[in-house]
């Protein structure tokens, strides 16, 4: 289709009909959201008034050429909405997902009791990437403040934007470490996500992933433990004294961290599953 005036309804069947001859997966929705986008139009306006004459069609329908291609819908669009949020996403953030939820879930508990009892909570985001966990936990807990770490100048500048565009700047930062490398103080919560693919899967992820996330958030090593380990060692000298680790964990990788962090004196306090019954969070203190 040229790039000129073309009814709404006529666009999105035409978005609808090549995704789904293409096989592509939830069609429809995806077709909705594409059209939405980039005619800059409403689920409600495509229902009432399909005749709306909608510019936008040419790059609409290459876009719809990038997802055939099997580009994730997401990195199309540009963002991702993660718990309620709103987040830009770019070449070096990984796509924020529903089972990371889980992690928010956890640690809101803690962080509000601590912001209760001390006037405030200080959150260390490790990986913080597009700063989903941190922003999540910042925008329902008001007494926070919480400190993104990201070894990629892309990911910082990304979860500064994102910080920005949802008003949270003035209790969020982002520092450019590799992991603790230059972090000097105390945390009362530190959160991560950290890359748990062990190397020799990453070629048997879902092309979705494999294509399109950084494969620097992914890749967790031999044994996809690296990066755990790291952590398990040198948060004793940023946790303050009470203080408690979040962490997401592979489905198959909760026997394995727990080994790992009470190698390093820390105990075990819960671990929780996310929706689809998977092991995906695990907590820890010190004694």
């Amino acid at each position: 289709m040229p790039d000129a005036p073309h009814p709404l309804g006529v666009v999105l069947r035409e978005a609808r009909r090549r995704l789904s001859e293409a096989g592509v997966a939830g069609a429809a929705l995806d077709a909705r959201l594409l059209v939405e986008h980039f005619t800059g139009t409403t689920r409600s306006q495509a229902i009432t008034d399909p005749t709306l004459p909608v510019h936008g069609v040419e790059p609409l329908f290459g876009a719809v050429e990038r997802r055939i291609a099997g580009e994730p819908l997401h990195r199309i669009l540009g963002f991702r909405e993660f718990y309620g949020l709103k987040l830009e996403l770019s070449r070096e953030t990984l796509e924020p997902r529903p089972d990371t939820e889980t992690l928010v879930d956890a640690v809101l508990p803690f962080v509000r009791e601590v912001s209760e009892r001390r006037g405030g909570c200080r959150v260390l985001d490790l990986g913080t990437g597009t700063g989903a966990i941190l922003l999540a936990v910042l925008s329902v807990c008001p007494k926070a403040s919480g400190w993104g770490v990201d070894i990629s100048a892309d990911a910082v500048a990304t979860a500064t934007r994102n910080a920005d565009q949802l008003g949270l700047s003035n209790r969020f930062s982002v520092i450019q470490s590799n992991w603790f490398e230059k972090i000097s103080n105390l945390y009362d919560v530190i959160v991560s996500n950290p890359p748990y693919v062990s190397s020799q899967q990453i070629e048997g992820l879902q092309q979705e992933v494999r294509y399109f996330d950084p494969v620097r958030a992914l890749d967790g090593g031999a044994d996809g433990l690296d990066h755990y380990r790291i952590i398990a060692e040198r948060s004793p000298a940023h946790l303050a004294q009470g203080g408690l680790i979040a962490l997401e964990i592979g489905h198959d990788q909760k026997a394995d961290v727990t080994v790992i962090f009470v190698s390093h004196g820390w105990n075990l306090v819960e671990a929780l599953a996310d929706l689809g019954g998977n092991d995906r969070v695990l907590l820890f203190a010190r004694p």
